[in-house]
């Protein structure tokens, strides 16, 4: 289902955004997208820290495929040693076991979360070990689809404005956050568009 927001942020951003204005008509009618399901957004995000989305991919499909049911408990049923065998480094063996131990002991309220704010969350999410901001700002994007995230330190989105921006020269965080404010506040979907400039096929978690 289309995020309820996106049609107005289209408008908005092809409005105030010489470089949306090319990139959204070129990149057609995909649109963000939640898998609705909240544990294995946090899981796949954990899978793809510090690797290419290529990667984390493949990483994640043979770890997908050792277990029939992709929940907490089926996770925690897993051994370790299977999961290495997938391509999990040793670190996010552990810290997928962490996030499956806190969904299944009901540490993470995840009823609560539609009604705070993006910040909040954040601060509830980070206290789960393996899971750093980034992390955090994917959920907040893919999983409660917020429309205003901005993943300062997302390789794909400096990756995409310096290719769309700045001629391919390096870009800092400072450039980053002036390209960004033309986008307020539609942060997450200005991001997503950048993320399909660098590879058609749209990005998921």
């Amino acid at each position: 289902m289309k995020p309820y927001f996106w049609d107005e942020a289209r408008g908005v951003l092809i409005k105030n955004d010489l470089v949306m204005r090319r990139l959204i008509p070129r990149l057609g009618d995909a649109h963000l997208q939640s898998r609705g399901d909240a544990f294995v957004t946090l899981a796949r995000s954990i899978v793809g820290q510090q690797i290419s989305v290529k990667a984390a991919q493949s990483v994640w499909d043979r770890f997908a495929a050792l277990t029939a049911q992709l929940s907490p408990s089926g996770v925690l049923a897993l051994s370790p040693q299977d999961m290495r065998a997938a391509g999990l480094s040793a670190r996010k063996v552990e810290y997928l076991m962490d996030l499956a131990r806190a969904f299944d002991s009901g540490e993470l309220q995840i009823a609560d979360w539609p009604g705070m704010d993006d910040e909040e969350i954040i601060s509830e999410l980070l206290a789960v070990r393996g899971i750093g901001r980034w992390t955090a700002e994917m959920f907040l994007i893919f999983h409660l689809l917020r429309p205003n995230v901005l993943p300062i330190d997302d390789v794909g989105l400096i990756n995409g404005i310096r290719k769309n921006y700045f001629a391919d020269e390096p870009v800092s965080k400072a450039m980053v956050r002036e390209v960004s404010a033309a986008w307020e506040p539609y942060r997450s979907v200005a991001t997503w568009y950048l993320w399909r400039s660098l590879d058609p096929l749209p990005v998921a978690y």
